[in-house]
């Protein structure tokens, strides 16, 4: 079974404990205002049809892109600028990247959710700058660190007194242009007692796979959605787009809108059947008790073999 996890308000929903399954969705870069509008709205009718509480999740830059030519989005002002309006105009919880200590205060005051990119994970004074905004943080784990290391990253954060922490698996680097998702990393993060998200269209993506763009294999998305979902998540992240084959960044990975509905039925029912394994009753072992108010982070000697 899944160790239990905190719940904490993000925007208007309620994420983690025994809430129901979460997406956090929308296109990798804010591409026009008018298109990401129009993500929002249609991700926000799949999700309300099907039952999922939804974050939109949109970058104003893209400051990793694999080339200098690469297109990186509208950048900050005119970016949380695209992003305020479509939060007046859905409701919707939003979520950003943030990539400096100088952006931090400006995405606090848009968004419900400030995510750290996985290439940043380690960053230090970014970690604290975003827990000290008092904002759900949303930690990307680094390609390059074990699920035993996540503890480490949120130790900086929670050193601000914020425990509105979640953790997404996206993926460990597996040789070159390849990633690999160990299904170990969920139950071993979920012990810290944060919600656990996975980042399926990451976890399906080939770093530099096209030479100056990332390529992809989205047609494991949905075999990778339905193993995760059966273990227990939290949440599940996705980048949609309208038109993959057209989009600026990260179309090769991305999932096609139209498909966002029918992966998302299959995902609740077995999401929902997990939680019913995992209730208190459904087993004989006890689940970990939660202490009420903030909580120490606690290290464990995992050792891997």
């Amino acid at each position: 079974m899944m160790t239990p996890s905190c719940s904490f308000e993000a925007g208007k929903i309620r994420v983690g404990g025994a809430e129901p399954l979460f997406l956090i969705a929308g296109p990798c870069v804010i591409e026009s205002e008018a298109h990401a509008t129009m993500i929002a709205e249609r991700t926000r009718e799949i999700a309300r049809s099907v039952g999922v509480p939804l974050i939109f999740k949109a970058s104003y830059d893209k400051a990793n892109r694999s080339s200098i030519s690469s297109y990186r989005g509208p950048g900050l002002e005119k970016g949380l600028r695209i992003l305020a309006g479509i939060k007046r105009r859905t409701g919707l919880p939003i979520l950003t990247d943030v990539h400096e200590v100088s952006q931090v205060p400006a995405a606090a005051e848009v968004c419900d959710v400030l995510q750290i990119p996985a290439f940043l994970s380690r960053q230090t004074d970014l970690l604290m700058a975003a827990g000290r905004s008092r904002r759900v943080v949303n930690i990307k784990k680094g390609q390059f660190l074990s699920p035993l290391e996540i503890v480490n990253v949120v130790e900086k954060v929670a050193a601000t007194g914020n425990e509105k922490i979640i953790l997404t698996e996206r993926g460990t680097s597996f040789g070159y242009q390849n990633l690999v998702v160990d299904m170990r990393s969920f139950p071993i993060m979920r012990k810290l007692g944060y919600p656990i998200v996975f980042d399926l269209t990451h976890a399906v993506q080939l770093p530099a796979g096209e030479g100056k763009s990332s390529g992809g294999q989205p047609e494991f998305i949905e075999p990778l959605a339905r193993a995760g979902a059966a273990i227990g998540l939290d949440g599940i992240f996705l980048e949609v787009h309208d038109n993959p084959a057209k989009a600026l960044s990260d179309g090769s990975n991305a999932l096609p809108l139209p498909k966002l509905r029918g992966l998302l039925e299959k995902v609740v029912r077995l999401a929902s059947l997990a939680r019913e394994f995992d209730a208190p009753g459904a087993h004989l072992v006890e689940p970990a008790a939660t202490a009420s108010g903030p909580r120490k982070v606690e290290r464990r000697s995992w050792r891997s073999r």
